[in-house]
Order: C-alpha cells, then structure tokens, then sequence
C-alpha cells in the first residue's frame, strides 16, 4: 500500500560552496595537487565552485514564491552566506549544515568537493522532513508554487524526459567529453535500478522533489555502492547520480507522476556567447512572456552577466514577481 505522504510538511535543501574561500581553495589545490590520478575534465572546471551571489536569488524566490516551506537547510563546509542580507522571516526558517553532519560514519570521505558525494547523504540531514526540495543554488522559483507543483498525493511530481542513452555505453570518446558527464551519472543510477540505457528518465535543471523514505531504503539497499560513490573526493564517471536513482526508484514503485507541461527554462553555459543577433535579451523576452514558466536554472551568471549586463536586476525582478 502507498502510504500517503500529502499532509507531512515539505523542506528545501540548498547545496552552496564558496569556492574562493582561502581554506575552500586551499584544501582542494591540496588535494588535487596531491591526487595519485588525473581527474575528468568535467571534475576539475573552477565554474564548479565558482560562488556569484546566486544563492541570494535563490533564498528570495523560495520566499517570495513558496512560503509555506517548513525549513531551508543549506550543506555547506565549513562556511556561511551573509545571512544578515535575509529579511529576519526567512533566516528564521535557514539552517547550516556541515558536510561532516551529513557524512556520519564517512568522515574519511572529507573533505570533498564533488556536488555527487554530497548528494549521496542530503537525506541524512538530522530533523529534515520527509518529503523535501533540492534546489542547486543556480535553481530559482519564478513564480508563485504551491505544494502540489511538486508531490502528488502518492509522491514525487518529476521533470524531465524519457531519453535513450544507449549510443553512451563504453564509449571512451563520449565518456571524456565533459558535456556528456551528467549523462553518464544518469545512466549509471539506471543501470543500479535494472532501467535499460535506451529508456532511462532523464531529469531537467530543476528544483527537484524527494522522499527522504525512499532514499533511506535505497541506501540501504545499495550500501557499498552509495559508500563508494560518497568516497570519491572529486567527480568520477563511475559515479551515479543520486537524484537520478531516486527517480527511477520513484518511477518503479509508481510512486512518482511527470508533470504534464514544461515550466521551466535552462540557460546553459555558452549560450548566447559569440551571437551578436540579441540571443540573450530575446531568450530573456522569451521567459518574461512564458506565463506557465515556475523555475529558472542559469548555469554560468557571470558569462551571462558579460552578455546582459543588467541580468542581476532582471533576475531580482524575476523572482520576485516584479517584471
């Protein structure tokens, strides 16, 4: 029997890093400087770390357009935004959490520097709720949400597309490009869940909703493997992404609903760049007139910032209702 899940509160859980932080960037030049093995170009982008001030904008869309989040954790190390810049409502709802909080029985893992280690154990957060959020700090809501825009009654209400990733299997020139990454992690949370790699779920940059219970059994589940993928200091393509298993999962117990109509937009890095036809401030138009759009993922604010640069502004505005 499903068990009913639409009355239990709902948590958002933020992943931020400061990556000039001196003692961030000393421990990984450290780390890497000492690694006995070379790292996948995707893993070693300082854009990985890079810290533009997005996690303001995200904090003011979940207040501005999903107040009845219970709480708002942000896993960190170590560090912490200027939460002074937070209207005291809001830092109310914020709670720190250190990597090691999460890493509980991993500590040899730390200290790491991989988005997909991290993921491994947000659901190891002490009083999260069971239904939760996870936004990456470039994810932003923009526009008013209600509950129901993320769990059905029965559970998670996914974004994304049936996809074939078959053509990616052992193929080295595909596994070294960087842009191919994220499939790769996608493909190998499939093939933990028995999904076929010509018809896995393919997940969009989205804020994406999970059941705290469902990770908890996967876990447990696949012990060694998430312990293996949480050891890995720095991005590995033998890696799975934990959303991506939480979906399929999700999507084998029926569970899970894809959300009919799409709501949302992703401004990738390296779009717009080298165009001189107005591609930026026509995508932005473009946005501003989708009256269903809910959520915004920009990968790379200050490229975008050196195409557009009122982007900031327009953002703000965005988020907050005010275009």
């Amino acid at each position: 029997m499903v068990q009913d899940v639409w009355h239990d509160p709902i948590d958002a859980v933020i992943t931020w890093v400061d990556g000039l932080d001196p003692a961030h960037l000393q421990k990984r030049q450290i780390f890497m400087g000492s690694a006995p093995h070379l790292f996948h170009e995707n893993a070693t982008n300082p854009h990985r770390w890079a810290c533009n001030g997005e996690i303001y904008l995200c904090l003011a869309s979940l207040e501005h357009n999903a107040p009845w989040l219970r709480k708002i954790w942000i896993i960190t190390d170590e560090q912490s935004p200027d939460l002074s810049r937070l209207s005291a409502a809001l830092r109310a709802k914020v709670h720190l959490v250190d990597h090691s909080d999460i890493f509980a029985n991993h500590g040899a893992a730390l200290p790491t520097f991989n988005s997909l280690a991290i993921e491994t154990f947000l659901w190891n957060i002490a009083g999260l709720s069971d239904r939760f959020i996870y936004f990456n700090d470039d994810v932003f809501l923009t526009a008013p949400c209600q509950e129901s825009d993320f769990f059905s009654p029965s559970g998670p209400i996914l974004r994304g597309a049936w996809a074939d990733f078959g053509a990616l299997q052992d193929d080295p020139i595909q596994m070294a490009d960087p842009a191919k990454f994220n499939h790769y992690m996608q493909l190998n949370a499939a093939d933990l869940c028995g999904v076929p790699a010509q018809r896995l779920f393919r997940a969009a940059h989205v804020a994406h909703p999970c059941l705290r219970r469902t990770m908890v059994h996967l876990h447990s589940r696949f012990e060694t493997e998430f312990r293996e993928n949480a050891r890995c200091q720095m991005r590995d393509i033998r890696q799975f992404s934990p959303q991506s298993l939480h979906n399929h999962a999700c999507l084998l117990q029926k569970t899970a609903t894809l959300h009919p109509v799409k709501d949302h937009y992703h401004i990738y890095s390296g779009q717009g760049v080298g165009a001189s036809d107005g591609t930026i401030p026509a995508l932005l138009q473009t946005i501003k007139d989708t009256p269903d759009l809910k959520m915004l993922c920009v990968n790379d604010l200050p490229q975008l910032e050196a195409l557009y640069p009122d982007i900031r502004s327009w953002l703000a505005q965005a988020v907050t209702g005010a275009l």
